[in-house]
């Protein structure tokens, strides 16, 4: 056992500080995303931690105020008002009603709110006494913003709180030693109210409620998966550390940090820091903060932008030409109906319908989808970064190879080991248990046939190995396992098949070269050896071992363990990559085992970067690297924020997928973070999506509906502004031209809202296969080219049109323009929409490409509506007049030449960008 006094003579020269004190205000930060990055801890608490680990056990105990009896009641009490209680910083839900505001600060909702004011003050407050206030234009908008609003508000308030729903809403306690009446009681306390300084008992199974420091310990080894990504467990002592780099704080061996558990073995240990002030707060703390702008976040800025700019050129124009032209009274009025005109004012509905549609998809699938906005970014994500235990492996150990000396496998060795593994009577460790589960049935049978368990010889840190001793006919035999050096350096002779030779020097470095072998497959390898002694009548009855019987052994084997990886991965890997989305692995296990697991499941490894060769890069300098690297290992969580930081500065869209504390801050930095259930809590809430099965099977299938619901947004943005860009366009032609206005502002209203609420069905539409085998970006630069090259297409045909009402129907002076704006507002909605079918594929529309049912259905509908409102009593109110039978053959000829045209110039537009939506 290691005690509070055995530091082996060595004098602590370090200084402890005390953690600092709570602040009345909580500080909330987050990992500077410049190229000047700081530790998440601060330089107190480094130093804390840093200097406890160089300390001597009883230095660091007094420094934190405590004795080995506990605090006193006066001590809890006054700590727990300077620090506050031990509870870590996390996101919470907004209320409801915040939640619900927040859904207006999508900037086409901001613009349509703006059109609305105006409308309220132009159709309503200032509007003609002689024709009355006119709601319509007011209500409709106001319809469409609040159904966007209310749309996304609850699907992202339900997805919210599923997600809250995993939490295990469990009461976790520690057993804490404190000082009564001057003796010492140790009982359970929630680990809230846990206070630096306290004495803590860990036992196996325990989590470690805060940073601590080890006082005492027996075989204690502590899981840090959740931290550093090793599978394996880490193995602790209180033995002060000679040197301890800032940087390298997770690597101490007499530190316990918040948030690990215990695998086996006990300790004793005091309390350093709680809450904020632990490793663990301090990351949760800098994470519960805004998130970084996604890839969608800067698409809709941009389109949102866009639009603005053409809306500043083109609504001054037609006020000023029809103000000069007309009266200035009906030209304001005009140019607002040009500006909602403009606007794709369905865009906020149609998006949020998209994207509930595909978390609904998501759902089915057993994902939990937090932010709608993750939906897309998964369709544009081209670097998908993933940890590796869990998600690549089985996150379990096994025994992967049983050999002999020989490097054959050798049924003998198994059943050796499981002899080791079965009889010893401490908790078993992860080892063990793979032992066991590989020699479960006719081996672990035989083991129970032949063997009678003796006596053993635990495992400790110092000889690091253990040994059983079972009666084996007429004799005892010593069965040792552990660390192939400590158990080599027991071993006289070695056993080759039934023959017992003498353990060489060349024959240890054939051996060592064998353990490479095995380690450079990624595997950890320990060494087996027995030894036969007979019975010793002077030992007595209970036949008692110790550890010098570990001596003159024979090496006969070794044990190579490995988490494996999952036998789906290689194939998910194989389609997310066939999808055009880059895999890199970004580990904090060591590089032999992450480039043998990614080898595995069919990663191009290349050359492995270790995080410590990150931390003197410049972002511009690591941007390169992580561009050619496929495989980071041995990194910790800041530098894996940084590495997807750096990726993403390379104009990439970044998914990443983990689950632990190590894996919260890249969750954040990502433009789409993906957890699972079982992750911390930290994780989960860093997500935007969170995955009920650890499967990358599911991503493919959600990069497939990101891509769908990406199409299908971008499509109603491309065919509606360039459509309007193009009516607009016409409406400045026609106001110079015309002695009247060109449409009736309420018309127009009309017009917009028919082919808006056809548009909602594009949310059921189809997706050409080709669009979805690459990843896709908002791209400002196509949407323009796609306006200014499209959009005016529709304005030669109204020209034509403009012209034919003009000269063959003699719609030309202002009692006739009812006959004119007639004319134009059929042949603008039927373009308008038929030309939907047109710009939805780069294909022939109907012939190699066909819409879904429902865009075929609603397309048809207003294509009706079109060609009877004006023969309608309600179209008639609105100022529109029947048309003669006669226009109807030029509107079928003007449509055909608008579509073949189209086409046309659609294949050399394909030709010359490479792309179309």
């Amino acid at each position: 056992m290691n005690t509070l006094n055995s530091t082996s003579g060595q004098t602590a020269t370090a200084v402890l500080s005390s953690p600092p004190p709570r602040k009345g205000k909580k500080q909330r930060g987050r990992a500077n995303q410049g190229e000047e990055r700081r530790a998440l801890l601060s330089d107190t608490q480094q130093t804390m931690l840093r200097d406890a680990a160089l300390a001597a056990p009883e230095t660091a105990l007094s420094t934190m105020g405590g004795t080995i009896e506990g605090l006193t009641a006066v001590q809890v009490e006054e700590r727990q008002e300077r620090y506050g209680l031990n509870e870590v910083s996390h996101d919470k839900p907004a209320p409801a009603i915040l939640q619900f505001l927040a859904t207006f600060k999508n900037p086409f909702i901001v613009i349509l709110m703006f059109l609305v004011t105006i409308m309220v003050f132009t159709d309503i407050i200032w509007a003609d006494p002689e024709e009355g206030p006119e709601y319509t234009g007011v209500i409709t908008i106001s319809v469409m913003v609040l159904a966007s609003a209310i749309l996304r508000f609850w699907q992202e308030y339900r997805s919210s709180r599923s997600a809250e729903a995993l939490k295990a809403m469990v009461r976790t306690t520690a057993a804490v030693t404190r000082s009564q009446k001057g003796v010492a009681v140790t009982r359970e306390l929630p680990i809230e109210e846990i206070m630096p300084g306290d004495i803590i008992q860990l036992a196996a199974g325990d989590m470690i409620p805060a940073d601590v420091r080890l006082l005492r310990s027996k075989d204690l080894q502590l899981n840090q998966a959740m931290l550093t990504g090793e599978s394996l467990p880490t193995e602790k002592t209180p033995e002060p550390m000679l040197e301890l780099d800032t940087k390298d704080l997770l690597d101490a061996t007499n530190i316990g940090f918040m948030g690990t558990s215990v695998v086996s073995g006990s300790g004793t240990a005091v309390v350093l820091g709680t809450g904020s002030n632990s490793y663990f707060g301090s990351m949760a703390s800098s994470l519960s903060s805004t998130r970084p702008e996604t890839s969608f976040d800067k698409g809709i800025r941009n389109v949102t932008f866009l639009l603005i700019k053409f809306m500043l050129f083109m609504v001054p124009c037609v006020f000023i030409i029809n103000g000069l032209t007309k009266d200035w009274t009906s030209a304001f009025l005009f140019a607002v109906t040009v500006a909602v005109g403009m606007t794709p004012e369905m865009l906020p509905l149609i998006v949020t319908a998209n994207l509930a549609k595909g978390a609904q998809f998501m759902a089915k699938r057993k994902v939990i989808v937090k932010r709608l906005n993750s939906i897309q970014n998964f369709g544009a994500m081209d670097v998908l970064c993933t940890d590796k235990t869990g998600t690549l492996t089985e996150d379990r150990i096994v025994l992967e190879r049983h050999l002999d000396l020989n490097g054959d496998t050798s049924e003998e060795i198994l059943q050796l080991a499981t002899a080791n593994a079965h009889f010893q009577t401490g908790l078993r460790n992860l080892l063990d248990r793979a032992i066991i589960d590989a020699g479960a049935g006719s081996v672990l049978d035989r083991v129970l046939t032949d063997y009678e368990l003796v006596d053993e010889m635990p495992f400790d840190f110092v000889r690091r190995r253990m040994s059983v001793v079972v009666s084996d006919a007429e004799q005892h035999l010593i069965i040792t396992k552990g660390a192939a050096e400590e158990v080599m350096s027991v071993c006289t002779s070695e056993r080759r098949g039934d023959e017992v030779r003498e353990l060489t020097t060349e024959r240890k470095l054939e051996i060592n070269a064998l353990i490479a072998e095995n380690n450079k497959l990624g595997m950890r390898v320990l060494a087996l050896a027995t030894r036969s002694v007979r019975p010793i009548p002077e030992r007595g009855t209970e036949a008692d071992y110790f550890t010098s019987d570990e001596r003159d052994m024979t090496l006969v084997g070794l044990l190579a363990f490995l988490d494996p990886p999952k036998a789906s991965a290689s194939d998910a890997i194989e389609k997310i990559q066939a999808y055009g989305t880059q895999v890199k692995v970004i580990t904090g296990d060591n590089e032999l085992v992450a480039a043998t697991v990614c080898r595995e499941v069919g990663i191009d490894v290349g050359t492995v970067v270790l995080g410590s060769a990150i931390d003197d890069l410049s972002m511009e300098e690591l941007t390169e690297l992580a561009e050619r690297t496929t495989v980071f290992a041995k990194v910790n969580p800041l530098q894996k924020a940084r590495i997807v930081e750096a990726i993403r500065a390379g104009d990439h869209v970044v998914g990443f997928l983990g689950d632990g504390i190590n894996d919260a801050a890249a969750l954040r930095t990502a433009d789409v973070g993906i957890s699972v259930d079982t992750a911390v809590d930290i994780a989960k809430e860093s997500a935007d999506i969170i995955l009920l099965e650890k499967d990358l099977g599911v991503l493919e299938e959600g990069i497939i509906e990101g891509r769908r619901t990406f199409g299908n947004t971008i499509k109603y943005i491309k065919m509606t502004a360039s459509s309007n860009f193009g009516n607009m366009f016409s409406v400045l032609v026609a106001s110079a031209m015309l002695p009247f206005i060109p449409m009736i502002p309420l018309v127009v209203l009309v017009q917009n809202l028919s082919y808006d609420l056809s548009m909602l069905t594009v949310t059921w539409d189809k997706m050409d296969d080709e669009y979805l085998r690459k990843p896709r970006k908002w791209e400002t630069k196509s949407l323009a080219q796609f306006m200014i090259r499209i959009g005016p297409i529709s304005s030669i045909f109204d020209i034509t049109t403009f012209a034919l009402m003009w000269f063959i129907f003699q719609a030309n002076t202002v009692g006739d323009a009812s006959l004119f704006q007639s004319g134009w507002f059929i042949e603008s909605l039927l373009s308008q929409t038929l030309i939907v079918h047109m710009i939805r594929t780069k294909k022939i529309p109907f012939i190699q490409s066909t819409a879904a049912w429902p865009v075929l259905v609603a397309t048809s509908i207003v294509c009706v509506f079109g060609l009877i409102l004006p023969f309608s009593g309600w179209g008639q109110s609105l100022g529109l007049v029947p048309l003669p039978w006669s226009y109807f053959p030029w509107l079928i000829g003007t449509l055909l030449a608008y579509m073949g045209l189209t086409q046309f110039l659609k294949v050399r537009f394909v030709k010359k960008f490479g792309t179309w939506l």
